[in-house]
């Protein structure tokens, strides 16, 4: 017996007197009506209606349940209401993990323009380089930039990430300009430390046997491009964040045939049916925000 159906058989019941003009109002039939009312009577142990040939009227009991009943189905009517509004129109609040340095050099636009087109969203950005559960700690999405791994989750593809060689122009000058892989054995490295273990190329691995100690291990990014700038080494970052200083000539790409295979910047979220507006619109607002060659490629 589905429970909610019975609970409507019997609030029509109640409400139009008659079983047979129950069951017209739920387009079934009578006989249909009267089992649903007696299953549901059978289930609770008590009698709710007391029939004649002419006439139902609600027991001392059914007085009861018929209140409940009614309450119960308002508040289903109101839920099923408000999650429809919810998805012809975006509301709520917006859970996202994104990674530190791509949130602080290009999220800001992005939001302040999606916002604008979904008012009734509000935006929780929380930044962060560590891998995320989504689903434990509950975000709607999270921006991942590497190479995919297969999961569970939904992982829309954004926009492709270049990893480039970079160093200052006067770092270069002083210790020489790289020409093949091998030179890199001999140069300065400024590594960073979450550097996706996916990214290959024969220039990575050359770095990776670095004759001379490493000059700086950083978790982040944008420090590692400003020591580039300042002519600490040379940096295997994204362009993303290296993309500026290239474009102003502080810093330069070095052994350019050798970039390593590109990444991507990936939506992951955990379902793909029944999504909640909130993120169906997000999903679709960045896909293609950023172009292909994204702008920060511009150089």
């Amino acid at each position: 017996m589905d429970r909610i159906d019975a609970m409507r058989a019997f609030v029509q019941v109640v409400q139009e007197g008659s079983f047979t003009q129950a069951a017209n109002r739920l387009d079934t039939s009578p006989q249909l009506v009267s089992k649903y009312v007696s299953q549901l009577e059978q289930r609770l142990g008590v009698r709710l209606l007391n029939r004649t040939t002419r006439r139902v009227n609600l027991t001392e009991a059914g007085e009861g349940y018929y209140q409940s009943a009614l309450q119960v189905l308002a508040d289903i009517e109101d839920m099923e209401s408000q999650l429809g509004d919810l998805q012809a129109d975006a509301r709520g609040t917006l859970r996202i993990s994104a990674p530190v340095s791509f949130a602080i050099h290009h999220m800001a636009p992005l939001l302040s323009a999606f916002q604008q087109a979904h008012p009734g969203v509000k935006v929780d950005l929380q930044l962060n380089d560590r891998k995320v559960d989504i689903v434990e700690e509950g975000f709607d999405i999270a921006l991942r930039i590497g190479h995919l791994r297969s999961s569970s989750l939904i992982a829309k593809r954004i926009a492709p990430v270049r990893v480039v060689l970079c160093a200052s122009p006067d770092y270069l000058q002083r210790h020489g300009t790289p020409e093949q892989p091998m030179d890199l054995i001999d140069h300065h490295y400024l590594h960073y430390s979450y550097m996706d273990p996916g990214l290959g190329g024969s220039a990575l691995k050359c770095l990776q046997r670095n004759r001379q100690p490493l000059s700086m291990v950083s978790n982040n990014g944008d420090v590692l491009v400003a020591a580039a700038m300042s002519g600490a080494g040379i940096a295997l970052q994204p362009t993303f964040i290296a993309g500026a200083a290239i474009r102003k000539a502080q810093l330069q790409v070095v052994l350019p045939d050798y970039e390593p295979e590109p990444m991507a910047l990936y939506a992951v979220y955990a379902h793909r049916q029944l999504l909640a507006s909130k993120v169906r619109s997000f999903i679709d607002f960045i896909d293609g925000y950023f172009g292909d060659p994204p702008y920060w490629d511009e150089f």
